[in-house]
């Protein structure tokens, strides 16, 4: 699939399943982790053959450093290993990647990594790729209303200048198009806090395959899922 009148702009997936898929293999709830990053790579892929120009991937919640902290740490650890091993690759495909969320709970070295990803894939010019980590959309709208407010106290702006663009420009996700189309894996529907602003008419597409079982094929098959739906935007 390559047409560019079905293809979505924007693509963002909320990668859920790793500890069910870990659990119905045997395994070690990391496990499942490791094995979601063949998820990533191969929807990055798909994405930059199908034509798609953004992909926004939910890696980390602010509701996950709720995991236990041995989670919590092999995931950071995780996040380390693949941008060293994965950025060559990023590079040649022309991906550039994005990181959205808070930047100040992680450690020198993760905040290193999420630093060195961004700066060495900068020149990508066929995918941006957009990593929600320590992400909460809830978090980001209050953040950006914390903006206006003290834009509007120190004189710099008036609130009746306040529309909805200059919100979407406060937001963690300036500069980017919402997305058309917001998949979640798993089977669950629900947003759980991932661009709550920004979803506003998104098509949705809720697959029961767990996320380390996400292909190619099946990137393929939530496109072709998309070009069927008729996007009114409330409209006749």
């Amino acid at each position: 699939m390559n047409n560019s009148k079905s293809t979505p702009t924007h693509v963002a997936i909320i990668m859920d399943g790793n500890g069910r898929w870990a659990q119905l293999h045997g395994k070690e709830r990391y496990e499942g982790h490791i094995a979601g990053v063949e998820a990533v790579r191969a929807s990055i892929k798909a994405a930059v053959r199908n034509g798609v120009k953004y992909l926004t991937l939910y890696a980390f919640s602010t509701e996950n450093w709720g995991r236990p902290d041995t989670e919590v740490s092999a995931l950071m650890e995780l996040f380390c290993k693949c941008v060293i091993g994965e950025t060559p690759d990023l590079v040649k495909q022309g991906v550039k990647v994005r990181i959205i969320g808070r930047r100040d709970r992680f450690s020198d070295k993760v905040a290193e990594h999420l630093n060195r990803i961004e700066q060495q894939t900068a020149e990508g010019d066929k995918l941006t790729l957009v990593l929600a980590f320590d992400y909460s959309s809830r978090d980001e709208i209050t953040t950006a209303v914390r903006h206006l407010a003290q834009s509007a106290a120190k004189g710099e702006l008036h609130a009746d200048d306040i529309d909805e663009r200059c919100v979407a420009n406060a937001l963690y996700t300036a500069g980017i198009p919402d997305p058309d189309f917001i998949v979640r894996t798993s089977g669950e529907c629900r947003l759980s806090n991932f661009l709550l602003w920004q979803a506003s008419y998104a098509e949705m597409y809720f697959p029961q395959v767990l996320w380390p079982d996400f292909t190619q094929e099946e990137f393929d098959k939530a496109l072709e899922e998309f070009a069927g739906r008729n996007r009114r935007y409330g409209k006749l």
